[in-house]
């Protein structure tokens, strides 16, 4: 736990002695009363606490705010529905290096009976979304949904001509681009790690469940303007083949 990380409601209570965060505090980074340690508010700015007490029930601290973080990285992930622990291990590394958004939806080949895992029903997704910003010494979380299907995820896709006008402008930038990719190991027309991408890409990168796509998603997702790319001859878990194509688009933006 490189950043301890606070909701915006949690800053007016004292933090309960039985939460791990203040184990940490006390057994792992060894404060006492006086004591400042790294905070960031969930979606906010980066900070110090100050330990200003300890009580046999909870801890206190008074907190000062740094200037708010730089907006997450330009890349959206939609990925076939896995197994709940694989998901797991998604959502944790795919926040830890700092994705916008990530997509979990039904496809061809996804089970149905993995949206119905607790981690998506009791809303236990969003602690490894904390535990993977904390890791990275960060803040921001990406948006998750995994409650769509992959039709109805390509259909809500922005397009190159979608965007938030801001600041008077009524045109996006001129040299922003848009590239739409698809992990695929059986019909691939593209390398990843050769894929020409500008320092200005919008990504979406779209990976199967752990069956792979099947024919009619990928007639879908050519469909949407997805090209078709592979991250070499080995197949790789699915959880692993997110770090590696994730790490090659950052390099890519000169993102690392």
């Amino acid at each position: 736990m490189n950043l301890i990380l606070f909701e915006l409601a949690e800053l007016s209570s004292p933090l309960p002695r039985s939460d791990p965060r203040a184990e940490h505090i006390l057994k792992i980074l060894r404060r006492r009363i006086g004591d400042t340690f790294d905070v960031g508010l969930v979606d906010g700015p980066l900070g110090k606490a100050t330990l200003s007490n300890i009580s046999d029930e909870a801890l206190s601290f008074a907190f000062t705010w740094g200037p708010l973080p730089a907006p997450a990285a330009p890349i959206s992930l939609l990925i076939g529905l896995p197994r709940p622990q694989t998901a797991r291990d998604i959502l944790r590394d795919a926040t830890t290096l700092g994705v916008s958004a990530i997509h979990f939806i039904a496809t061809e080949r996804s089970d149905p009976n993995y949206a119905t895992a607790t981690l998506w029903t009791a809303g236990e997704w969003r602690r490894h979304c904390l535990a993977g910003a904390a890791q990275a010494f960060a803040t921001r979380l990406p948006v998750i949904t995994h409650d769509r299907s992959l039709a109805t995820a390509l259909a809500e896709l922005p397009s190159a001509t979608d965007f938030t006008p801001s600041q008077g402008h009524t045109h996006p930038p001129a040299a922003t681009t848009f590239a739409r990719l698809a992990l695929d190991n059986y019909e691939t027309t593209a390398s990843l790690s050769k894929y020409h991408l500008l320092e200005e890409t919008s990504i979406v990168l779209a990976l199967g469940p752990e069956r792979g796509w099947g024919p009619t998603d990928r007639a879908a997702l050519r469909t949407h303007g997805f090209t078709l790319v592979d991250l070499g001859a080995r197949v790789l878990r699915s959880e692993t083949a997110v770090i590696a194509a994730l790490t090659l688009v950052r390099a890519r933006l000169s993102l690392l």
